[in-house]
């Protein structure tokens, strides 16, 4: 199975949550961090890393000699990233998609392709469970090529516990794209609340079957869990404010470090997830 954990927005404990399930499940599962930006999960689990590589995508060159200006290239590009200024055409290399559409399309051939680096892809074992993460470089303009690689590499036979990234734009909804289930992590607050609707929508837009687990559940005012019972989302678990997970947290240490007791209920909430996409 593979199992999404996002939130409509930062700071509500899925990277914590994501981690800690990883942990409970043991070497039965995978875990991938794909939120690339701002990478984390490695803190907590402290993988021994095996391989690391550079991640390079394709993006064109353009040959000024052999370039006649006809514009084909500009055409083509659904993404703007090629423009045809005094007959000469000019790359924004931060919009290519690198689809390769330039290339085919050129009737002088004067587009080849090179490759640019992004961003690092590594894998390792943590605790004898199967870890990838991914790095984006500064100043990179799109994380969804980097995330997919890191999704690949998800070993066969094993569950997958995808750490996805914040917010409901492209990198997230790339991250859960092909899941069984998207768990959502909010907490109790007007913010949160808000951002968790603009993540139920978005599921609902892709069609990946989602519940909630909420943080600091003790904190609200029973707001979130009113508009979940309307909405007919199911709540699989609700984690008080803790001073001794907050301080774990602080140290780098999981939720399952602190509070060992949570072991069990994250298993039977993988399981309920487990039994209800076998349906």
């Amino acid at each position: 199975m593979k199992l999404a954990v996002a939130s409509g927005k930062g700071g509500t404990g899925k990277t914590s949550l994501a981690c800690a399930l990883a942990q409970a499940l043991g070497p039965r599962a995978a875990l991938l961090d794909c939120d690339v930006e701002e990478p984390d999960c490695a803190l907590f689990l402290k993988p021994e890393i095996e391989s690391e590589a550079e991640f390079c995508v394709p993006v064109p060159v353009i040959d000024g000699a052999k370039c006649k200006g006809h514009g084909r290239c500009q055409e083509v590009c659904a993404y703007n990233a090629i423009k045809i200024f005094n007959k000469k055409p000019f790359l924004f290399e931060h919009m290519c998609h690198s689809c390769g559409g330039c290339v085919l399309a050129c009737p002088e051939k004067a587009i080849t392709e090179t490759a640019h680096p992004v961003g690092k892809i590594r894998h390792g074992r943590a605790a004898g469970q199967f870890f990838a993460d991914g790095t984006m470089n500064i100043g990179e303009a799109s994380p969804v090529r980097l995330i997919k690689a890191v999704k690949k590499l998800a070993p066969p036979g094993t569950h997958t516990i995808i750490d996805c990234p914040p917010g409901t734009t492209c990198p997230m909804i790339n991250a859960v794209a092909g899941s069984d289930f998207c768990l959502l992590v909010s907490e109790p607050t007007p913010f949160g609340l808000c951002d968790l609707k603009l993540a139920v929508e978005t599921l609902e837009k892709i069609k990946v079957p989602h519940a909630l687990v909420i943080n600091r559940a003790d904190l609200g005012d029973g707001e979130m869990e009113a508009w979940c019972a309307g909405k007919g989302i199911k709540i699989l678990l609700r984690i008080p404010f803790d001073r001794v997970i907050a301080e774990a947290y602080s140290r780098g240490e999981t939720l399952l470090s602190a509070r060992p007791e949570y072991r069990m209920a994250l298993r039977a909430m993988f399981e309920a997830i487990r039994s209800e996409t076998a349906v």
